[in-house]
């Protein structure tokens, strides 16, 4: 059993990281590039992974597998701390519906084209569907552990959502600049950014560049599909068990990510305003550590090899999804907001 002093120095490792990109997303530098601590950390832990950490690697290796499994899933489930129930009542049963249409369509799509016409592997299709899909590289990282998927395949994963969520997050506010003409509202815009943007920081950023009316809306939309992790990781765990080829587990058996379910936990013991806000908010303070720990100590067991290996076709697969979001993501905003008002 791996005990404390052979996690401390990975750990520590993965920690200095993670205080490091937290730093970094604060300047207004990286804050005007939309880039998050989760995406710094994870580039970061590559360029250290790929150059000085083979002198250090076996005394930091326990630590490092511990940041990314164990504060993996502690960040997911202290993640609903930054969310209510009384989120979803801000943008009422039409941004749920348009958020859950966006998401199942993306993924479905994704898992379409990257299987039967692309040819790809099962693990890259579903992490770069999820990135897409939900919530950029928390799904990814919050995917990985149900998949026990590959840390290239991850990274490669997370690089999509860097590539695309940040050409989005430019491109949105020119679109919307684009079809002012056609009299969108800036809450209308708050909803097509949330649903169709990637990361959460690309979406603040996107709706900002409107305004903060915009912003507002933006980030409630985007933290309903961020709540819709939880039961989208339980379906996905069930589809994986009744396959009959690849799992150990019996045919049937479905293995529940609890820390996806406590997740939901958390977020509705959170709707009830039961703790101070200072309490909750040194504990989204300890949660967005915990998930740049973990984002940090993947890259740094992603080789730039392996990377290379993976090819055109996630790219590929990626820009057919971020082509959907638009046209998709705007007719289902579209449809769904005319039909329900």
């Amino acid at each position: 059993m791996t005990n404390l002093r052979q996690i401390m120095p990975g750990l520590a490792l993965a920690i200095a990281l993670a205080v490091a990109s937290l730093y970094a997303a604060d300047l207004p530098a990286m804050k005007h590039l939309g880039f998050s601590a989760l995406t710094i950390a994870i580039l970061g832990g590559m360029l250290i992974g790929n150059t000085v950490y083979r002198y250090f690697a076996v005394a930091s290796h326990h630590g490092i597998q511990f940041s990314k499994q164990k504060l993996l899933r502690l960040g997911i489930i202290l993640f609903g701390f930054k969310l209510t129930f009384q989120d979803i009542a801000a943008v009422g049963f039409a941004g749920v519906l348009i958020d859950t249409l966006v998401l199942c369509t993306t993924f479905l799509l994704a898992f379409r084209i990257g299987r039967k016409y692309l040819g790809m592997d099962e693990q890259s299709v579903i992490l770069i569907g999820a990135g897409s899909s939900i919530c950029g590289a928390a799904a990814i990282l919050a995917t990985e552990p149900v998949l026990k998927a590959h840390a290239e395949k991850v990274a490669v994963a997370v690089a999509t959502v860097v590539v695309f969520g940040t050409v989005a997050m430019f491109l949105w506010p020119m679109l919307y600049q684009w079809t002012s003409h056609l009299g969108i509202s800036e809450f209308s815009y708050g909803v097509f950014a949330g649903s169709t943007i990637h990361e959460v920081a690309q979406a603040v950023a996107a709706g900002k560049s409107v305004s903060e009316a915009a912003m507002t809306t933006a980030v409630i939309t985007k933290m309903i599909r961020v709540m819709m992790l939880a039961p989208f990781l339980i379906a996905l765990s069930s589809w994986l068990a009744a396959k009959p080829h690849g799992s150990r587990q019996q045919k049937g058996r479905i293995a529940i990510p609890w820390f996806a379910v406590i997740f939901l936990v958390v977020a509705a013991f959170n709707s009830f305003n039961l703790l101070p806000a200072a309490w909750v908010s040194a504990i989204v303070s300890l949660d967005n550590l915990l998930l740049a720990a973990a984002m940090g100590a993947l890259g740094i067991t992603t080789h730039f090899s392996a990377i290379r290996q993976a090819g055109a076709k996630p790219m590929l697969l990626a820009s057919i999804l971020f082509g959907w979001l638009i046209v998709g993501g705007g007719l289902i905003n579209f449809g769904v907001s005319h039909l329900l008002h």
